[in-house]
């Protein structure tokens, strides 16, 4: 029992600790709407690519104290279509932006396209192909091929219409060519005893399917496929030719020239880069800094 007329002091604010709470609670505010704000650009994104552009970031390798730039665009691994990530954005989108916005501004004066593919869809490599060729075409400003360890099928096709090819001797190239692949596992189907029920609206519907027996397999059906292989065949020939023939309009006798029996070499094969170079596949020997030097020679960069 306290003594009597003992009154306890009242009990103290605690002001601070309303005051931390308050500040957390208004962070959790920030953060739930922030996030809201990502998941719905986010879907936006990816429902049509073409509402907004991507958002870059203009990063600096290296500074000079110059205010000219060259933009070192990369094409690495599988050449598609596919989005590179839930934005919907895809590697031509990609590239694409970036030649955009390397016309956009001034001091930007020629484009590294850095190379370190296998190649991939076709589609995606004529339409890296032609978003190339129209920037060159539109800005007069060079873009130069810088092939890493591996620039083969369509990363020498994406290549082709540089001004300028730079290759490491021993970077694997060429595979220049068109494959359809596939499997037929009908025997396989067989053996355990498995059996198709196929409903088509047509006999072709169903070509390349892997579930047909060998025997069914038309020759109609074989040589419709070899025409579009073919097709797409030349399409990669004319590209080749059309790329270095532009090359020696602008550069003259100072870069390499595709020689006489070029085509007998694009017929699948791979190359070094020191074999491309003496078939005029490429233009030059050497690494990344060759290719920004020559990238500093075309564009006229003195500083």
């Amino acid at each position: 029992m306290p003594p009597r007329g003992y009154y306890p002091p009242p009990p103290r604010r605690r002001f601070g600790l309303w005051l931390i709470i308050l500040l957390l609670f208004g962070l959790l505010v920030l953060s739930t709407l922030s996030n809201m704000g990502y998941y719905l650009e986010s879907i936006a994104g990816s429902g049509s690519a073409t509402l907004t552009r991507p958002k870059m970031d203009e990063i600096l390798v290296e500074n000079n104290g110059s205010s000219d730039k060259i933009l070192i665009a990369d094409i690495s691994g599988i050449i598609s279509n596919l989005a590179l990530d839930r934005s919907g954005v895809n590697m031509v989108r990609w590239i694409e932006e970036q030649l955009k916005q390397a016309a956009e501004d001034v001091n930007i004066k020629a484009v590294i396209l850095k190379v370190d593919s296998p190649g991939g869809e076709v589609l995606a490599s004529d339409q890296i192909y032609e978003k190339i060729q129209s920037f060159q075409n539109a800005t007069g400003k060079p873009v130069i091929a810088s092939m890493a360890g591996l620039a083969a099928s369509g990363g020498y096709y994406v290549s082709a219409p540089c001004r300028w090819i730079v290759a490491h001797p021993l970077t694997i190239t060429g595979s220049i060519g068109v494959i359809m692949h596939g499997y037929n596992y009908r025997n396989l189907m067989d053996k355990v005893g498995v059996a198709p029920n196929v409903f088509k609206s047509g006999r072709f519907k169903d070509m390349l399917s892997g579930e047909k027996l060998p025997q069914d397999i038309s020759s109609e059906e074989k040589a419709m496929v070899q025409s579009m292989v073919d097709a797409t065949f030349n399409r990669f020939k004319e590209v080749i030719l059309e790329g270095r023939d532009w090359s020696q309009d602008q550069d003259g006798d100072e870069g390499q020239i595709l020689s006489s029996d070029w085509q007998d070499y694009a017929d699948g094969r791979i190359l070094s880069g020191t074999q491309a170079f003496e078939l005029g596949f490429v233009d030059e020997l050497g690494g990344f800094d060759v290719a920004v030097d020559r990238a500093k020679s075309l564009a006229g960069i003195q500083n």
